[in-house]
């Protein structure tokens, strides 16, 4: 049954708890559940919209841990009001957003009215589509392994989502990374890999890092997270690359020069509960605006972050 308004719960803790817990057993939820049974793919509203945000990679955990074949999530009611019904003694899972409420605040001395926002984590809960009877037969996942994609047709893809970035890429070496001061992202070339769509995972990673340039969308994180700030802006990166994996319909591998970072992760995770919450919006961030070229849209610039003491990024593997 769906949670009651108000109830209280530490839903960044739990959140947070699940993601370690992926990670501790060598599962980073935003590279392992398109690759298993099922569909892959975000997950999905039961109207069909996808999951955004943390939303996205905390039910890809709970998918994995369950076992669950369906993309498609909803409410109590919702399964209702599609002729189906949740089955005794299944347990929902949270789906998370921001709201927010004005506040008034006096200042003592002047005696001046000043009117702030003041933002809030709310949840509710949802059910997997398995957890569900009586639902139109498209909202259960396939008994059956899909076919294998042709490569070309993942090769059209992977070319047309990258092609449309105005990066600077260059190739050649052993190295792949990201270079602020010059602008350029370095990859070896493409026959090194094991296959393309490895290396669009690791140039999805770059391209990442790429968007978080202080022309663009000068992402930063100042001194929340202080000598954290690199492997923090890894965390992002790597995230958002399985969001382009996805997208693209690609398997996503944790890179080799990229697992040393797992440490760095589960310290920043456990010493703060919301910080899995603001890389994957970092990272949603980052997926629009490299989306938004091959989408044609104008690619405008969003804001900049304007986080205290914000500290710039360096080269970034």
């Amino acid at each position: 049954m769906p949670a009651k308004p108000g109830s209280s719960r530490d839903v960044a803790a739990e959140i947070t708890n699940l993601i370690i817990r992926k990670l501790e057993e060598g599962v980073p939820p935003w590279s392992r559940p398109w690759r298993s049974e099922g569909g892959g793919g975000r997950p999905l509203r039961h109207c069909g919209t996808p999951y955004t945000g943390i939303n996205t990679f905390y039910l890809w955990a709970i998918a994995d841990a369950q076992a669950y074949r369906s993309r498609y999530w909803m409410t109590y009611r919702q399964a209702e009001a599609l002729g189906g019904h949740v089955r005794r003694g299944e347990l929902g899972s949270l789906s998370v957003y921001y709201s927010s409420f004005k506040k008034t605040e006096s200042n003592p001395v002047t005696g001046a009215e000043k009117e702030r926002s003041i933002r809030f984590l709310r949840h509710y809960i949802v059910f997997n589509a398995d957890q569900v009877d009586g639902l139109p037969a498209y909202y259960y996942g396939s008994m059956q392994e899909p076919a294998p994609l042709d490569p070309s047709v993942h090769q059209d893809a992977i070319d047309r989502f990258f092609s449309a970035i105005p990066a600077d890429v260059r190739h050649g070496g052993d190295r792949a990374y990201f270079s602020p001061t010059f602008d350029y992202i370095q990859m070896p070339h493409p026959r090194t890999f094991r296959t393309m769509d490895h290396y669009a995972s690791v140039r999805g990673h770059e391209s990442t890092h790429w968007s978080g340039s202080a022309s663009r969308l000068a992402r930063t994180f100042g001194k929340r997270f202080g000598d954290n700030a690199y492997s923090f802006e890894e965390l992002v990166a790597e995230i958002g690359s399985g969001l382009i994996c996805a997208h693209l319909g690609l398997p996503n591998e944790l890179h080799d020069s990229h697992a040393s970072y797992v440490g760095h992760w589960l310290g920043i995770l456990k010493g703060d509960k919301t910080a899995i919450i603001h890389a994957a919006a970092k990272a949603e961030q980052a997926f629009n605006y490299l989306s938004s070229f091959s989408n044609g849209d104008d690619a405008q610039e969003p804001e900049a972050d304007t986080a205290a003491g914000a500290v710039p990024v360096a080269e970034t593997a």
